[in-house]
């Protein structure tokens, strides 16, 4: 919203404005391929056909993305899980804003945090980290773990 604003009020900004968002557009192309990387190799290991597999998960990420933008107009009055109070009036797009950002994010720094604090070899990050990896070493191992765990509880509360 305030972007074309901004842009609209700057000298060349229609120039800057379409320059602006088609690198953005680039940006956001660049970014989902690489997203989609690790499950078309995944696919493509288990014997599916790289075209196939890259055709077929960016068709189901597409249609996921087209729901959360239903869910701002046309399903605009679709709720699913009004049966729960705490999702009662929540919309696709807030559905997915709540696991994104309240259960996989923090789960997904907490079993970071496990597997590199005690699953891969002290060696790997104390050759990129130094001096500080004795410091760090600890944080993650202990500290981060449990910071996460009250995060994570404090989301679902």
């Amino acid at each position: 919203m305030t972007l074309p604003v901004a842009f609209g009020q700057m000298p060349g900004g229609s120039f800057f404005a379409t320059l602006f968002f088609v690198l953005l557009l680039f940006a956001a192309w660049t970014s989902s391929i690489s997203m989609l990387e690790s499950l078309v190799s995944y696919l493509n290991e288990k014997g599916v056909n790289r075209v196939k597999a890259a055709v077929t998960g960016g068709l189901v990420a597409w249609l996921v993305g087209i729901t959360t933008v239903l869910s701002l107009n046309e399903w605009s009055g679709f709720t699913p899980l009004d049966m729960f109070a705490r999702f009662e009036g929540k919309t696709l797009f807030d559905l997915y804003d709540y696991l994104t950002a309240n259960i996989m994010m923090p789960l997904g720094a907490l079993f970071t945090a496990i597997f590199v604090g005690w699953k891969m070899k002290p060696a790997h990050s104390a050759a990129e980290l130094g001096g500080w990896h004795r410091i760090w070493y600890p944080v993650v191992r202990y500290i981060s773990p449990i910071a996460l765990l009250v995060v994570f509880y404090f989301n679902l509360k």
